[in-house]
């Protein structure tokens, strides 16, 4: 006999389509990795950044990519804003990276850091991996977040792209030829 997955139903809270079970969604988003990038944009400020685990790719013909941002103040506010940006897709070897732009108290920016503007104003982060230079298409309310989505306008490719970085369970983790399934 197999066993059968524990199927829950979440009652919809006051008829507006919220789950009730925010514990539950966390959890199963939790356990799910995802890519961990850093979307960089230039503000009236100066250069702006944020790390982010939520950029996806929405179609390669046109290239269309999308990410969501979940709090309006400090340097998301000034992405949410932005009509060009750079994603940078991280390797497992650019840790201090998602790190430093994770932690909104750190230093970013700095003379210490390896970055430039490109002559279209973003900044730009020299490191291992993919950076797509991109002009928002939209911007779309989502429950508490903010969905843009964005046409991908400039490849950056790097001399050698590196292992990814994932997020899972709350944590960066560097993936490295790992194969699921033979053959695959």
């Amino acid at each position: 006999m197999t066993a059968q997955p524990d199927i829950r139903t979440a009652p919809e809270a006051a008829g507006r389509g919220i789950p009730s079970d925010v514990a539950g969604f966390k959890a199963a988003f939790g356990g799910y990795p995802a890519g961990v990038s850093v979307i960089t944009a230039g503000s009236a400020t100066g250069p702006v950044g944020i790390t982010a685990s939520s950029v996806a790719s929405v179609s390669a013909e046109p290239p269309i990519l999308a990410f969501s941002l979940a709090q309006m103040s400090g340097s998301a506010a000034a992405i949410a804003a932005a009509d060009s940006l750079v994603v940078h897709l991280l390797t497992a070897g650019d840790l201090g990276l998602a790190r430093a732009f994770a932690d909104p108290s750190t230093k970013r920016f700095t003379g210490s850091m390896d970055w430039t503007l490109l002559p279209s104003g973003e900044p730009l982060l020299r490191h291992a991996g993919y950076a797509l230079r991109c002009r928002v298409l939209s911007r779309t309310p989502a429950g508490g977040s903010l969905l843009v989505a964005a046409s991908v306008v400039e490849i950056i490719a790097p001399p050698a792209p590196g292992d990814p970085m994932v997020y899972h369970r709350r944590a960066f983790h560097g993936l490295g030829g790992h194969t699921v399934l033979p053959g695959s």
